[in-house]
């Protein structure tokens, strides 16, 4: 699966999650638990599974501080778009849709427009010059006071006391100790799958990586607190529960380690499912392994970044693990879990990277065999080590061309990966209804393979025996047994 993908993707990449999106799932929140009146607020987020987090529970607080969502930005009284900064390319389609966004103020100048996360903080300041319609721009450790600057906006754009201020409002400052401990993501999110962020922050410094300048260092939450947000989850509804980290298994919180925390989780009355992401190799433990074996909760998938089948490269990046540590977790998980599966990113034309290296990392995939990747080229984030030391040297058309012969390889064993399972019955959890047709559902495996249903007699977050008929590269089609 290439960079292009529109789906909810593993910690790094990029998709849009709009809700007014064709199949988005119904709004599960009960009606008391949203305003009868008051400003509407429209989110939009661009980004990974943690940014999708943030997105819930930013709107869970906004609910909470008396707004109303809406699933149209014409309709709204407060826009905020909650970014990514990983690639370039991410930050260049927000500017987009701001200035799209920003177009909807020549009607209604009392509209209030905000950015906020990860591009936020990359960009800071610079972000107000270049996009001067936006109203606010909140770094990701600024959550908590988004409904004051949206007030503090609102009586700005309502020429209030506050009117003369010309430039928009800024709040970039990182947090070394905010795990948004208290809040939950139950009101915001899809009633099926809830998001809890048990790491936030990075320590690895990869080379290439814009995240531990973007989030800041590496701090868990308490465990009392990511049980507390698990209840919270299954008192509302919901079926699954997604664990996020930056580097997920790096988790510690004082003695407690990140299999100690998956039994805790998976002991929560209610919790069916329990999936994570994204693990970092060199703490990927036998005790992790173990568990996902032992605990039917624990789904049997693991999104397991390997980024180049080159040691050389691997060693440029910073990654801190070579090709045969890689290997050995792979076989590890394989001959504990015999159907567990396995997906990666993939980044290609880094720094120095000779066609030697590309052609070791094309023969790592075919080696491993991944159900499916993330494939992208390098694009340079400033900040990083790699911008200040390791010049961005493969001219663009080859990135592309290494790119394309990456995507094709990957394609060809996603589609031999997935027709293997048709004949198959698979316990399938029903996520939202088809973006192509109404009479069909969307649900995933155990191993977060997509499955299409037939809707006749189903509902959103029910569990149901599927058996599988037909595949694609990325999709299984089943019916009901």
């Amino acid at each position: 699966m290439s960079a292009e993908s529109s789906q909810i993707i593993p910690i790094g990449q990029l998709t849009r999650v709009r809700p007014d999106q064709d199949g988005s799932s119904p709004d599960p929140r009960a009606p008391s638990a949203v305003a009868a009146s008051g400003p509407r607020v429209y989110v939009e987020t661009y980004g990974c599974q943690m940014n999708v987090a943030d997105s819930d529970m930013l709107s869970g607080l906004l609910i909470d501080a008396g707004y109303r969502p809406t699933r149209r930005a014409d309709e709204a009284d407060v826009i905020l778009i909650n970014t990514c900064a990983v690639r370039e390319k991410a930050e260049d389609k927000v500017y987009a849709r701001a200035r799209e966004l920003g177009a909807l103020k020549k009607r209604r100048p009392e509209l209030v427009l905000g950015i906020s996360g990860c591009m936020a903080e990359h960009l800071k300041d610079r972000l107000l010059a270049q996009a001067p319609h936006v109203d606010i721009v909140a770094g990701p450790d600024s959550y908590r006071r988004m409904p004051g600057l949206i007030a503090e906006a609102r009586e700005i754009r309502g020429g209030g006391a506050k009117a003369h201020r010309s430039a928009g409002l800024l709040d970039v400052q990182l947090d070394k100790t905010e795990t948004y401990e208290g809040l939950s993501g139950a009101v915001g999110g899809d009633g099926v799958s809830g998001f809890i962020t048990i790491q936030r922050g990075c320590d690895k410094f990869c080379s290439f990586c814009v995240v531990p300048f973007t989030r800041g260092r590496e701090r868990g939450t308490a465990p009392r607190e990511v049980l507390r947000q698990a209840r919270a989850f299954v008192a509302a509804g919901y079926k699954e529960v997604v664990l996020l980290g930056q580097t997920v298994n790096s988790y510690r919180y004082e003695d407690v380690s990140f299999a100690e925390l998956l039994r805790a989780v998976a002991s929560v009355d209610g919790i069916e499912r329990i999936r994570f992401t994204s693990p970092y190799p060199i703490d990927f433990t036998s005790d992790v392994i173990d568990t996902i074996a032992e605990v039917d909760a624990v789904c049997p998938y693991v999104h397991l970044p390997v980024q180049s089948g080159s040691d050389a490269v691997l060693e440029s990046m910073r990654r801190g693990y070579t090709v045969d540590d890689f290997r050995a977790i792979v076989s590890e998980l394989r001959a504990k879990i015999p159907d567990i599966a396995i997906s990666s990113d993939i980044l290609c034309g880094f720094s120095g990277e000779t066609e030697a290296d590309h052609e070791l990392t094309l023969a790592l995939m075919r080696e491993i065999r991944f159900d499916n990747a993330f494939m992208f080229r390098y694009s340079e984030r400033d900040l990083t080590y790699a911008a200040k030391k390791q010049p961005d040297d493969i001219p663009e058309a080859v990135k592309k061309r290494r790119l394309r012969e990456i995507i094709t390889l990957q394609e060809q064993i996603s589609i031999e990966t997935f027709q293997a399972q048709i004949g198959k019955r698979e316990r399938v959890l029903i996520h939202s209804r088809s973006k192509r047709r109404d009479d069909q559902l969307v649900g995933r495996t155990p191993g977060f393979k997509s499955v299409i249903v037939p809707a006749d007699g189903l509902e959103i977050g029910a569990f149901v025996d599927v058996e599988i008929e037909r595949a694609t590269m990325a999709t299984l089609f089943g019916r009901p047994v």
